[in-house]
Parts: C-alpha cells; structure tokens; sequence
C-alpha cells in the first residue's frame, strides 16, 4: 500500500538528501500517515474537502444511513433499526452520538468508502459482520431496492466477498412469505399482522407496531441460548412487521 504522506515524505527526502534523506523522509511520512489515519489519495482529498476519517465503528453507520437514504426517504424502521444496531454493539452513549452522526452523515451519500471497506475487509469476520448489518437495514422496510442491492454487491466486492456471498446473506434477512399473497403484502394482511383494524387511529396503530417489535425482535434472544432457527424465526417476522407498518402509513397517510 502506498500511503500518501510516506511517498511525498520519501521524494522530498531523496530531493535533499538522496538515499538517507529518503528514509528519513518515509518515517516521517509514515508516523503522518498513521496519526491522520491517511491510507490512500482519496482520503487525502477528504481532509482537503473538510471532512474527517472515519473509525470503524463509524463507517457502519455511514453505511447503513446511505442505505437508509438509497430510495430518497429515510422510514420510521430504518431509524429503529439503526437504534437497534447500536444496542447490538452495546455503545455508551459517547459513542451513541457519534454513531449518529456518522449515520446521518451517510445520507449525504458523499463520503468515499473504498478505502476503509477494503481495511474492514482485512479483518476477522469484519466483511461478513458489516454486510449483516448492512442487510437488516435494507429489510428495515421490508423490501430491498434495486439501488439497496447494487450498492451492496459494489461494497460487498471491495471487503472481499463474492457476489453469490453477498446475495446468500440477504436470504437470510428477507422476510419470510407468511404475511404475504401472490409475492406482496396486501393492505388487509398489514392489519392482521398488526392485530388492528382498518378505522383504527394512528398513535393506536404505532403503538401496536411499537409493542410487537418490541417482543419478537432478535436482539430479545442475544445470550438466552436460542437455537439459529429461533432467531431467524424472529428475524422474519419483525421484518414483516416492519414491511406491514410501512404499508398501512402509505395507505392512511400517517
């Protein structure tokens, strides 16, 4: 990897001083590169536009904001699942902030991840872990756009992974046909997922929505010992859930 600063630190230290002027050039160079986390030219042209690197923990929720915005409107599940997300990782609330912030930075779409995707690769179940998450947002809203999907097989490539292991997590994450008919969720099968009723009023409905979330969510199974099919079954059917909510806002204008 040619990192910015050691290459610039490098030539100038050969132009002064030939050999060992270049040598102590990249070392200086490198201790640059490490404490502004530069790893590339395209982060170089990030900090000349103002804008910070990213740790980790951070690009995660830039990625999951972009996919949030991927269809122009950010929806009531893709911010519970951010949320959601966050208490996955059990973050203090420091870190909290900065996961929003990083997440609504992600809506702005204009940060260049190439660089950090490809070092997230590079690290123990980093690439799986970050597509997971990165697929629950999309079924936030119980459907995956074409946008959603082909941002994930691009990201997918730069951590290393192939195009059918990007598709077979989303599998995993799509939520099941139980609540559906003829491949779609109808209005009427919305209402009974939700146990309301068609003249039922806003609040009642999301508090309903709020409510079943809350008992059939996955997060509930963490550490109880919970078998992989238990914690998909619960996956599925808050997908699902989430998926009949959006429905019945668009129908009622709520």
């Amino acid at each position: 990897m040619w990192w910015p600063s050691t290459v610039i630190g490098a030539g100038a230290g050969f132009a002064v001083a030939s050999i060992p002027g270049a040598l102590l050039g990249a070392l200086l160079g490198q201790a640059m590169d490490r404490r502004l986390r530069l790893q590339g030219w395209d982060d170089v042209r990030e900090r000349l536009g103002g804008r910070p690197a990213l740790r980790d923990e951070e690009l995660l929720f830039v990625l999951l904001g972009r996919l949030a915005k991927s269809d122009g409107r950010v929806a009531e599940g893709h911010i519970y699942q951010a949320r959601q997300e966050m208490t996955r990782l059990d973050l203090a609330e420091p870190a909290r902030l900065r996961a929003i912030a990083a997440f609504n930075r992600g809506k702005s779409g204009k940060d260049r991840l190439g660089q950090y995707l490809r070092r997230i690769g590079q690290q123990p179940h980093g690439a799986e872990g970050t597509l997971r998450a990165c697929w629950r947002m999309v079924w936030a809203d119980g459907k995956a756009g074409r946008h959603e999907r082909e941002l994930l097989l691009d990201w997918g490539q730069q951590l290393g992974m192939s195009r059918n292991q990007v598709q077979a997590l989303s599998q995993e994450y799509e939520p099941s046909r139980s609540a559906v008919e003829g491949g779609v969720m109808t209005y009427a099968a919305a209402l009974r997922l939700l146990g309301v009723e068609a003249d039922t009023d806003g609040d009642r409905i999301k508090q309903a929505y709020r409510r079943l979330v809350s008992r059939h969510h996955p997060d509930k199974l963490v550490g109880s010992g919970a078998s992989e099919a238990r914690v998909r079954e619960a996956t599925e059917r808050t997908r699902e859930l989430h998926q009949a909510y959006a429905l019945i806002r668009k129908r009622r204008g709520i």
